[in-house]
């Protein structure tokens, strides 16, 4: 209504000047027609008064309409004014939290780019070949409170009936190198190499090697990359079992190993390829030969005397390597995106008695990437004799000398599953299910006396969950709980809680 009444009165004053107009032709006329009569003096006096105060009434209006718009604007202004005000307290609050969230987001990204500046600001190590070698490590120590008898203290995989231990290790402290190396057929060169202090422990010592002291070699790699296909060899967990829980109380051991985690390191050399077909999505096909390692059989619980002379594994007496292959669709632009993955293995073996049987499994893998920093992942497998991987509860095969000599691969089922939840770039929570289950009536016919932990192991699971906290991209704290529960075949499943605190500094 009010921009109506400023209108009609816009109006209004546009035509005053028609007005002005017609007055002067008025005047005008009037006075030709005085002069051409030549009428008295009195009566043009009296026109021009009429006149003036004709004049005098519309230039009075014209000041009174002024006036009115005037006014009219004021009013105008004065509810804009107050329309905005009415609206101020909400959108202020409102932009004052996104100011805030932006401000927060922006000095974490800032913490993590200074971190990372300063790691490439640093002097390098020089190496005979001149270029960059990169010296990395995590310094970890590890407390632990086990309620009862675990296989190993400090790495716990299996628990037992006894009393339990607490504890703290340096053992799981890792050193690395890494390389870059020269442009060969086009592809960029690469190599790292990983090692820790875990070579003494039971579970590893008896696992896949007899070490002669602390220092263990777990990881290598050595690779060739192109824009989208890579070909390398390496020391590191199967193709087809390509993620891991995250832990950092379990380092020297991954997060739920043989409890549904295929962890275990492996001889492989092999091709990766991708296929694009969208900005940030591609297929790809990897493929590779392995070379599987034995597991620990420790039939009677303690092991074995070390053997004078080195003796190959059974995959390496059947004098072929086995082979492996996963296809995987990833859907982000790095590997932290969606992926899913489906996979398979067959590696033959010949055991030191002639007898001969084979490993084959069937594999799937996801990550998938949820709202609000949350992540899901986790693994599964179907198959036969994986011990060498991480599964079948520690063995490949069990067997008897009397009555009559028999001998039996197991078949073996499991898998894992982790929800993640990252509530700042410092900090994350982690839960965790893992399970490893061997048929019991396979296993029955062939269980040895109480003391055969390994050899009388059914089922395996754990159950677990901790937080990170990161301060810096060097420092780090974590608190993590775990519930084993094992299964022996001829016995009652035997349970156990873990707490493990650790901290460590990475470099």
């Amino acid at each position: 209504m009010i921009q109506q009444r400023a209108s009609a009165n816009q109006e209004h004053f546009a035509l005053r000047p028609h007005v002005f107009a017609g007055l002067l032709g008025v005047v005008c006329v009037t006075s030709s027609a005085a002069i051409g009569q030549q009428t008295p003096d009195t009566s043009l006096a009296l026109k021009v008064q009429q006149l003036t105060e004709a004049m005098s009434q519309t230039q009075k209006r014209l000041d009174e309409s002024q006036h009115e718009m005037e006014q009219m604007r004021a009013q105008l202004a004065a509810l804009q004014q107050q329309m905005s005000e009415a609206h101020a307290p909400e959108s202020e609050s409102t932009s004052a939290a996104k100011l805030s969230a932006a401000v927060e987001q922006i000095r974490e990204q800032q913490a993590l780019e200074e971190a990372q500046i300063a790691t490439h600001e640093q002097a390098k190590v020089e190496s005979e070949s001149k270029y960059p070698v990169k010296l990395s490590g995590l310094i970890l120590l590890t407390g632990f409170v086990n309620t009862a008898q675990v296989d190993d203290p400090v790495t716990p995989t299996l628990v037992l009936e006894g009393p339990g231990s607490t504890g703290a290790s340096l053992q799981q402290t890792v050193l690395g190198i890494d390389a870059r190396g020269p442009h060969v057929f086009n592809a960029r060169s690469h190599a790292d190499v990983r090692i820790d202090f875990d070579g003494a422990s039971l579970s590893n010592s008896t696992a896949f090697s007899y070490a002669g002291g602390l220092l263990r070699l777990r990881t290598a790699h050595a690779s060739l990359n192109w824009q989208h296909t890579e070909a390398f060899f390496s020391l590191d967990q199967a193709i087809i079992a390509p993620n891991s829980p995250s832990s950092l109380t379990a380092v020297a051991v991954s997060a739920l190993a043989w409890s549904g985690n295929l962890w275990t390191w492996n001889p492989q050399v092999g091709l990766t390829q991708d296929i694009p077909f969208a900005s940030s999505q591609r297929f790809r096909f990897q493929g590779a030969l392995i070379d599987v390692m034995n597991p620990p059989q420790i039939y009677n619980g303690v092991a074995a005397t070390p053997p004078t002379i080195a003796v190959p594994t059974t995959a390496e007496m059947s004098r072929w390597p086995g082979a492996e292959g996963r296809i995987a669709f990833l859907g982000g632009k790095d590997e932290s995106g969606f992926q899913i993955g489906f996979g398979g293995l067959y590696a033959p073996h010949r055991t030191s008695g002639g007898t001969r049987f084979n490993s084959w499994a069937a594999t799937y893998d996801f990550l998938i990437p949820l709202p609000v920093r949350a992540e899901l992942s986790g693994g599964g497998y179907w198959g036969q004799a994986l011990g060498g991987l991480g599964g079948g509860g520690y063995k490949d095969y069990v067997f008897r000398l009397a009555p009559s000599y028999s001998f039996r691969t197991l078949d073996d089922l499991g898998g894992w599953i982790q929800w993640k939840e990252r509530a700042s770039e410092h900090l994350e929570f982690n839960v965790a299910f893992g399970t490893d289950q061997v048929p019991a009536a396979q296993l029955r016919p062939y269980a040895g006396p109480p003391a055969a932990y390994y050899l009388n192991l059914a089922r395996n699971r754990t159950y677990t969950g901790n937080v990170i906290y990161r301060p810096s991209a060097y420092l780090m704290f974590s608190l993590e709980y775990r519930h084993l529960q094992s299964s022996p075949v001829n016995d009652y499943t035997a349970t156990g809680d873990i707490i493990g605190i650790a901290t460590g500094y990475r470099f």
